[in-house]
């Protein structure tokens, strides 16, 4: 079975496609929540994507609403720089849904609030660095989640 990776309203075309790139290496399969701050045809996705784009397993869904109806019973790990716990500590499962948010904020307030137990942080050890590129940030956990 594999992971699950679900970016909530992603804004930049080039981060998704390299994470598109990433979810097809890690064996993973990607959720984009609209909106988004581009179209898929943008030619940067498909760039950053390189010619892999057309073997993702990809779901797409309207809204926020839409995608946590439909997986409502999913273990569920969600990650943000107001997580408490590190990334480290998430008790990774074969399916487990591993939801980012976008770019510029992040995940919902409401999101994070209501699942503060399954919320987790990156660290970053500077004070001058608020948060992490999201390609970046989804690479560190998809790995860690697949380290035996």
């Amino acid at each position: 079975m594999a992971y699950n990776i679900v970016l909530i309203e992603p804004e930049i075309p080039t981060n998704t496609g390299n994470i598109g790139r990433l979810s097809l290496a890690s064996g993973s399969n990607l959720h984009l929540v609209k909106p988004f701050g581009f179209e898929l045809s943008d030619k940067r996705v498909k760039r950053a994507g390189l010619d892999y784009w057309k073997h993702l397993s990809l779901n797409i869904y309207e809204n926020i609403e839409d995608f946590f109806a439909m997986h409502k019973n999913k273990k569920m790990a969600f990650f943000s720089s107001h997580g408490e716990a590190d990334h480290w500590s998430v008790d990774y499962e074969d399916g487990m849904f591993l939801i980012f948010g976008k770019e510029s904020v992040g995940l919902p307030q409401n999101i994070t609030q209501a699942n503060l137990d399954r919320t987790y942080k990156i660290p970053i050890y500077n004070d001058h660095i608020r948060s992490l590129n999201l390609a970046n940030a989804v690479s560190i956990v998809i790995y860690e989640a697949l380290r035996p």
